[in-house]
């Protein structure tokens, strides 16, 4: 029998124990008839997840439509090859298509047709240079300019205020770029896109609309949602 409340899709939400900001930003995004459960899972140093099988096999007794992994793995050495063999291993033991933030966010960009862009990201500029612009290059775009808040751990991360998220894409700006990505999925960023936007002039992808906008596209509900920016205002 189907969910009444979770009819069209169920998606089951994947997230690091102590990211406080991935669950909340998805809730923002709901569409009626879609429901999102979660669970939380351990990240250790080098993007290890130990347990994360068994988390995800509880999970999968509310009989989820598809995995998403509140994950960007950027700013770890090797951390897309990881993130992808993670999503990989997972979606060959549940049978489920498995979404994960980075990927998403790059799949939104080049359905934006953008191949400038400019980053934003929770990061300090030795790490955003080191780590995070070479791999976004290898997903085939320019990155012409990247600005991080810099913050020391994941509570500032989630602490930024709205003036220092302000702040940091602007920053980030570039006259020449197409878009801009947001990575970090602990920077709360979702709900304040569609003022972003004005004030830059740039779509901006953030990662955890990424994430959402790709789940919905992928498994057939193409819904617009309004109020938080041009992306999931789409409804391709």
């Amino acid at each position: 029998m189907a969910d009444r409340l979770g009819h069209r899709k169920i998606f089951g939400v994947l997230i690091p124990g102590m990211n406080s900001v991935v669950e909340p930003e998805l809730a923002m995004l709901s569409v009626p008839g879609v429901t999102n459960q979660t669970a939380r899972h351990v990240i250790a140093p080098g993007l290890k997840t130990p347990g994360i099988a068994q988390v995800m096999e509880l999970l999968l007794t509310c009989s989820p439509d598809a995995l998403l992994l509140g994950l960007t793995t950027e700013s770890a050495e090797n951390g897309l090859q990881t993130l992808a063999a993670l999503a990989e291993d997972l979606a060959e033991q549940s049978g489920l298509p498995v979404f994960t933030g980075s990927y998403a966010s790059y799949a939104a960009l080049r359905a934006l047709g953008a191949k400038k862009i400019a980053v934003v990201t929770p990061f300090d500029a030795e790490k955003n240079a080191a780590l995070v612009k070479p791999q976004v290059e290898s997903q085939g775009f320019e990155v012409i300019s990247i600005a991080g808040t810099a913050a020391p751990n994941l509570e500032a991360i989630a602490g930024a205020s709205d003036a220092e998220i302000e702040a940091v894409f602007a920053a980030a700006n570039h006259p020449d770029a197409d878009a801009i990505l947001q990575l970090g999925t602990a920077l709360p960023v979702v709900d304040m896109v569609a003022g972003l936007e004005a004030q830059t002039g740039k779509t901006i992808v953030a990662c955890n609309a990424a994430l959402y906008w790709q789940a919905l596209r992928e498994t057939g509900i193409a819904d617009a949602i309004e109020g938080f920016g041009k992306l999931l205002a789409t409804t391709e």
